[in-house]
């Protein structure tokens, strides 16, 4: 069966759990949110690796914007590997932000400075994750990745995403599929 029989159905909105094995430091341990899976490519943000050195007030710094106390100290969180000069927002309503781009009918990926300016005045979403860079695969790269036993997948949690404390998030996405990732060998079998 050829990779896209097996994958046409979009993993948009979907967790990409690494597997125990997957060595690449870039994406050990870690769960990624995708936001975009088409025939072109994937896109998707790392939820779960906080940045060392900076915070959100880093960023609102680096704009040249007022923010409030309470906003300056949240984490922002290394989302991939690509575009590491960008910020991406993964967020909950309102939507309408300028490169507001739906994922599902709750959740939006924006890029966009308006957004980023209401964040740091306290008058964003509720619920959001900021990072630094992104996830991207080319076409049938990630499919060819998971058929190689380097990913798990399944339906995003909005709670693992915006209330999980962010060191559980990996073991935690594993267990919405019934799974301790921590036991699970890197091994794959193909029938």
């Amino acid at each position: 069966m050829s990779q896209e029989m097996q994958f046409h159905t979009s993993l948009k909105g979907y967790f990409l759990i690494a597997m125990p094995s997957l060595t690449d430091p870039n994406f050990s341990q870690t769960v990624t949110y995708l936001c975009e899976h088409t025939a072109e490519g994937t896109v998707g943000l790392v939820i779960n690796r906080i940045h060392p050195e900076f915070t959100l007030d880093t960023v609102f710094r680096e704009l040249h914007m007022e923010s409030v106390p309470e906003m300056d100290s949240l984490p922002l969180h290394m989302g991939g590997p690509v575009h590491q000069g960008q910020i991406f927002v993964v967020h909950g309503p309102p939507f309408g932000h300028e490169a507001c781009r739906p994922v599902t009918p709750s959740l939006a990926l924006s890029n966009s400075k308006d957004l980023v300016e209401k964040l740091a005045k306290g008058q964003g979403p509720e619920s959001f994750v900021i990072t630094l860079g992104c996830a991207a695969w080319g076409p049938g790269q990630m499919e060819s990745e998971i058929i190689n036993n380097t990913w798990l997948t399944c339906p995003a949690s909005e709670t693992i995403l915006f209330e999980t404390p962010v060191g559980k998030r990996w073991e935690e996405a594993a267990k919405l599929l019934g799974i301790d990732v921590r036991l699970l060998s890197g091994a794959a079998g193909h029938a």
